[in-house]
């Protein structure tokens, strides 16, 4: 007997066609129909009420492995930035050709006959299917409008309450003193600066003289505070220059040096920095108070850090001689 190779087992049986009615094929014809059987279900369910919602860009795609045909399908639809669920693998399962596959694998297969219905989708059934997406999609589309009203009746609103807000600063404030006409206005300011430039003229002592409020209407009186006076400074009431007139160098002049000057530190650096050598360095501790004459010449001795340079010859020399008897 030649051998069979099952694609379902992925396995060639050298006893043929005997294989298909083996427990080990049955077994596993079981679970692959029972796996694919729960996502038909769940997508018959979608039939007598199909939903809609907004395609996000980020989901991945659902897709459903079709045991019948051998190949993935989608499970979800699109409409435009709509997404349709189970609208593609109801498709599929009402298609021709997914009953022409259907039969032939039932026959390879040797399935029972009677759950072949189950795995397919009557178009009476697909039908349905398409009116209550219809349903579905006006729905859909009455909310947005509505949404889209509501948003731009929020945005009307907000706009005219900006125009009335933009109006309301625009107006020029009402004030009582300028209803009496542009005479009398000018009238009262004039006179009103006139009694202010007498207040502010310095008398002989230095002292200002207080003006006659007199002539305010009762209830508007203003209230004296007593003289401003600085100690030793004047001001813009008194004849003084204004701040912003006076030079920057009389301002320099004035400024006290506050710190220590620029050579002081880099002097003060330049210690700093001596600190961070070691202390046993060469010429450390070198005396810089000795005195030493014009005609001095080094008589090149040794490194000294104390006295002339010519005494360090003498204690190499007196350093070597007992060196030598030591020897």
């Amino acid at each position: 007997m030649a051998p069979h190779y099952c694609g379902l087992c992925r396995r060639t049986s050298f006893a043929g066609r005997r294989h298909l009615y083996s427990a080990a094929h049955r077994q596993r014809l079981r679970e692959a129909l029972g796996r694919l059987q729960a996502k038909v279900e769940a997508a018959r369910a979608a039939i007598g009420s199909a939903a809609v919602r907004r395609y996000e860009a980020a989901e991945p795609e659902r897709r459903v492995w079709c045991l019948c045909c051998g190949r993935d399908v989608p499970r979800d639809g699109r409409r435009g930035g709509l997404a349709l669920p189970h609208a593609a693998l109801l498709q599929h399962l009402a298609g021709p050709e997914h009953r022409r596959e259907t039969a032939r694998f039932w026959r390879e297969n040797r399935a029972e006959a009677a759950l072949r219905q189950r795995f397919v989708v009557s178009a009476e059934d697909y039908g349905r299917f398409t009116e209550s997406l219809a349903r579905a999609l006006a729905a859909y589309e009455e909310r947005e409008d509505e949404c889209i009203r509501e948003m731009a009746a929020r945005i009307r609103e907000a706009e005219r309450r900006r125009q009335e807000t933009v109006q309301a600063a625009l107006e020029p404030p009402t004030e009582p003193q300028l209803c009496a006409g542009p005479s009398v206005y000018s009238s009262t300011v004039g006179q009103e600066r006139d009694i202010f430039h007498d207040a502010e003229q310095p008398g002989p002592s230095g002292m200002q003289e207080v003006p006659d409020l007199n002539w305010m209407e009762p209830g508007q009186a203003l209230t004296f505070i007593g003289h401003q006076e600085t100690e030793g400074k004047g001001n813009i009431h008194t004849g003084a220059r204004p701040p912003w007139l006076i030079k920057e160098e009389e301002e320099v002049g004035s400024q006290q040096q506050i710190g220590p000057s620029y050579e002081e530190f880099l002097k003060e650096k330049e210690k700093q920095k001596l600190r961070k050598l070691p202390a046993d360095r060469v010429g450390a501790n070198f005396d810089h108070t000795s005195q030493t004459g014009d005609s001095w010449l080094p008589s090149f001795g040794r490194v000294w850090n104390h006295g002339r340079r010519w005494q360090s010859r003498h204690q190499f020399r007196a350093e070597s001689g007992e060196k030598k008897k030591k020897r």
